[in-house]
Formats: C-alpha cells, sequence, structure tokens
C-alpha cells in the first residue's frame, strides 16, 4: 500500500480586487499526498524547503486578464520560485536526492513537470535559500534586465527604484562592479541606509519623504540618468522620464504601485521617449533563462570572493508564508523574502 503523508498547502480562497489580505490565502492542513509516483510517470516528486515571495505572484492572484502567466485557481494551492529536494524521479534527468529550483507549489510535497522551469543544482557551498533568490529568478532578471538590456556603459548614471528588494539590491551592485554611479530609492530609512552601507550604492533616499520626486532626482542626478532599472511604475516612472538623458534606457521589470489598482496611474509625459530618444524595454525572465549557465559564471565567483552581498528577510514555516507574501506590497519585508517550509 503506498505510504500517504500529510501535506500542508497554502490554498487562494477568492480572486482578489485591490490590496491583497492574509484572508485571501488560507493554510489547509488536512490534505494528503503519495511519496511514491504512478508507475510510468515522467514527473518529479519533491518536498518543498524554500518558497519564494514574489511581488508578479499578486498578479496570479486575479482572474486573468491577458497575462503572461495563467491566475491561481481559487480552492487550490497557490505556486512560485522554491528549492526542493527530488523524493522520487520518473525522469532521467532529476533521480532521488537531487536538490533543485522552479517552480513548484506552496505547499510541503509537490509533484513537478520537470519539462517547466526546473534547474538541478550543482553547487551547495552557499545557502540553499539563494536558489529563491540571487542565484534564482530575482537574479537572473537582475542580470538581464541590466545586462541585456540597458546594456551599462563605465561612468553611465544609473537610478534603482525598490532598490533593497530581491532584485534592486543585484541591480545596484552589478551597476557599481560596471563602474557606475548609483543611486536607489527605497520606503524607510533603514532601507536607505542598507543601500548605503552595505550594498555599495552611492547614494539612497526615502521617497516616502520626497514632496516632488521630480526634484528629489535632479538633485541627485544633476546631469541626468542615463538608465532607471523600473521596479515601481506611476509617479516614480513619470518623474524619471523628466530626468532622463539622451539615448537613455529603461528596463521595465516590475510597477509594483499599480499591482493593487483597480485602474493604473497615467503617465502624462512620455513625449520624453521621443524627444530623448529613450529606449524603454519591458522583459519576462523566463525568456532569458537559457542564460543560466552565463549567469552563474559570472555571479557564483562574486558571491563566494565577497565582491556581492545579499540580503534575506526569512519567515520560518508554510504557515507564515500568507503574512509574508502580502508584505512584499506594503514594503515589510527587508531584502529578499524567503519562507522556510522545511531544511532538509
Amino acid at each position: 500500500m503506498e505510504q500517504q503523508v500529510k501535506n500542508k498547502q497554502i490554498i487562494l480562497k477568492n480572486y482578489v480586487n485591490g490590496f491583497p489580505n492574509e484572508s485571501d490565502l488560507i493554510l489547509n492542513s488536512s490534505a494528503t499526498i503519495s511519496l511514491k509516483l504512478p508507475e510510468g510517470s515522467k514527473a518529479v516528486l519533491v518536498k518543498n524547503l524554500y518558497l519564494s515571495c514574489d511581488p508578479y505572484m499578486r498578479g496570479r492572484m486575479s482572474e486573468s486578464k491577458g497575462s503572461y502567466i495563467d491566475s491561481f485557481t481559487p480552492g487550490s494551492p497557490i505556486a512560485g520560485f522554491g528549492v526542493a529536494k527530488v523524493l522520487d524521479s520518473g525522469h532521467p534527468n532529476f533521480k532521488k536526492g537531487d536538490l533543485v529550483w522552479g517552480l513548484t507549489g506552496w505547499e510541503e510535497y509537490s509533484i513537478i513537470n520537470p519539462l517547466e522551469t526546473l534547474f538541478k543544482i550543482q553547487d551547495t557551498d552557499v545557502p540553499l535559500s539563494y536558489y529563491t533568490g540571487i542565484l534564482g529568478m530575482p537574479g537572473m532578471t537582475a542580470y538581464a534586465g541590466f545586462y541585456e538590456i540597458c546594456a551599462p556603459k563605465k561612468g553611465e548614471y544609473v537610478f534603482v527604484s525598490a532598490a533593497s528588494g530581491a532584485v534592486g539590491q543585484l541591480v545596484g551592485q552589478f551597476a557599481k562592479l560596471s563602474g557606475c554611479y548609483v543611486v536607489g530609492s527605497a520606503g524607510t530609512e533603514e532601507k536607505v541606509d542598507l543601500l548605503k552601507n552595505k550594498f555599495g550604492f552611492d547614494e539612497a533616499f526615502n521617497y516616502k519623504e520626497e514632496q516632488d520626486l521630480e526634484a528629489a532626482l535632479k538633485r541627485y542626478f544633476p546631469n541626468g540618468i542615463d538608465i532607471y532599472f523600473e521596479n515601481v511604475g506611476g509617479k516614480m516612472l513619470e518623474a524619471v522620464l523628466s530626468n532622463m538623458r539622451f539615448n537613455g534606457r529603461i528596463s521595465v521589470c516590475g510597477m509594483i504601485s499599480q499591482y493593487n489598482l483597480e485602474q493604473g496611474d497615467g503617465v502624462r509625459n512620455l513625449v520624453n521617449i521621443v524627444t530623448k530618444s529613450v529606449r524603454m524595454q519591458g522583459f519576462i525572465v523566463s525568456n532569458y533563462f537559457h542564460m543560466y549557465p552565463k549567469f552563474m559564471e559570472m555571479v557564483m565567483p562574486l558571491i563566494k570572493e565577497g565582491k556581492i552581498c545579499y540580503i534575506e528577510d526569512v519567515a520560518e514555516g508554510l504557515e507564515s508564508g500568507p503574512a509574508a507574501l502580502v508584505g512584499l506590497f506594503s514594503g515589510r519585508n527587508v531584502g529578499k523574502q524567503v519562507v522556510v517550509v522545511a531544511r532538509e
């Protein structure tokens, strides 16, 4: 008889409008799962260890309106990027005991189709949780958005919004390693201090304390901005466009200020894209996953040599997941938000 074990899950109660609440996500403690795959299965059965809280997940909590990724299904477990250990495999590329990162369920155990996003972890000399962040999807996002889209040059002026988050903290450090002048914005003095004293930004400011964002950017960039790594949108984007330099580049990673609005904020000065010959490009990180080996060749030595640092905000236990995820949208986290389901 197959062994059935408890499989706690985080369930989406109903589709969400406006700001999500913890009550929109429910802990289901009654589900069970077999720890043996059916005969002939090509899937991979994993035990989830670390789960990643990411802003894009907000869009999946609402009914799909033509997004690049499907909505979650109310009444079913939500999903996201995570780190897991293989318990059983019907796929030749994965075997029992392998450590992997990729898309998985917000539950203790998941069955994954490895043809989807699933990478085998080769290097365990760094914390495994890093594969939810700097060595996972957020790291690839920072790498692709900054190097592939922005094509930085030494001496250029770089601005990063939401700069203390999982992606922003890396973009700022990549920019410094490229010889750029870097300023970041964040929502608390603690985060501003981290940007300047931990991540090595040249300057940083608390956007909540600025009455005029356009004037604030003019103060920090008297000569204008060459590269803007966009995480916020709305009024921040409008202020940046007024301060862009000729032939500037804007890499649009996300627009977290817009995710919980029924009708987004308008940007009234898009004409700057024309008059300043600005290139503004959005991107989906999965289109760059083929570059993961190249990314790892660059970033792993930087981590091991202490030339780049990474801060995590760790929540213990699957039951802490709803608060951790919802907290992203009010800036509650400091650094990369991770949920620990199990450590081995």
